[in-house]
């Protein structure tokens, strides 16, 4: 094996949500490589780059099928599908806290998880099964620290704002469809892997990064780009042996 290469030069990298904060670093890591990298979202980015765009509902199958469409009428592979699309909810200072659990909205429940655990179950079944016939690939699914811990509510307080517990639900769900997918398409060379990431910092407010930083044995968030090196091994032949895997990096928080 080759330690001095990820070789994922035009490799295919389909990657969903790809136009958000996390998913546009994830983006211009692959096409740093030298991937064929292709982006499923509803907004096209706003930066001009290499990457292809399909404008598409996750939560849509027929979509998706479209999708898919393309890969197999050119008789192209997909050798890396990554599950980023989801509904974040960054803290936000609020009069009206609307994500209690006493009054948290049923609707919000059902687009939640519609957008970011069936989403990632419906492009695990279609693009998974696609790449199972070529008996290789990698998913990549993204949960969070969160998916390993319940939020501190306390973290929050000062804004007036409570981490909702879909976020929770959806993170810890992505964690259990990631080891099912590993076991379900071993067979297949099918490896599933999940990371765990902390927040990032992205000038959130300053009372709230110090009250998280107290959390966090590394005494920081996340910089930005700082996940791309663990997403790019998790996507070579680097982590050839690593399946059913949740790689948690979040400075730590996790293990206090």
């Amino acid at each position: 094996m080759n330690y001095s290469s990820l070789n994922l030069k035009n490799k295919n990298i389909l990657i969903t949500g790809g136009s958000g904060f996390l998913g546009s670093q994830i983006v211009e890591a692959f096409l740093g490589e030298d991937a064929n990298v292709y982006i499923i979202d509803l907004k096209k980015p706003f930066q001009n780059n290499k990457a292809k765009f399909f404008k598409a509902n996750i939560t849509i199958e027929k979509e998706l099928k479209k999708i898919k469409s393309y890969f197999k009428k050119r008789k192209m592979r997909i050798d890396v599908l990554i599950n980023n699309a989801a509904v974040d909810y960054p803290p936000q200072k609020s009069k009206k806290n609307k994500y209690k659990l006493e009054t948290f909205s049923n609707k919000l429940w059902d687009k939640d998880l519609s957008v970011s655990l069936k989403g990632s179950y419906l492009c695990t079944k279609i693009f998974g099964a696609y790449m199972s016939k070529f008996n290789k690939g990698v998913i990549l699914n993204i949960s969070s620290d969160l998916g390993i811990i319940a939020p501190d509510q306390r973290i929050y307080k000062n804004e007036n704002f409570i981490k909702p517990i879909t976020y929770s639900v959806v993170k810890h769900g992505i964690i259990g469809l990631t080891k099912y997918t590993a076991s379900y398409w071993g067979k297949n060379r099918i490896r599933c892997n999940a990371i765990a990431p902390g927040g990032i910092f992205n000038n959130q407010n300053d009372k709230f990064v110090r009250n998280l930083k107290k959390l966090i044995p590394l005494e920081r968030m996340a910089k930005k780009n700082e996940y791309n090196g663990l997403i790019l091994f998790l996507s070579s032949d680097l982590s050839s042996y690593i399946t059913g895997a949740v790689i948690v990096a979040d400075g730590g928080r996790t293990i206090i």
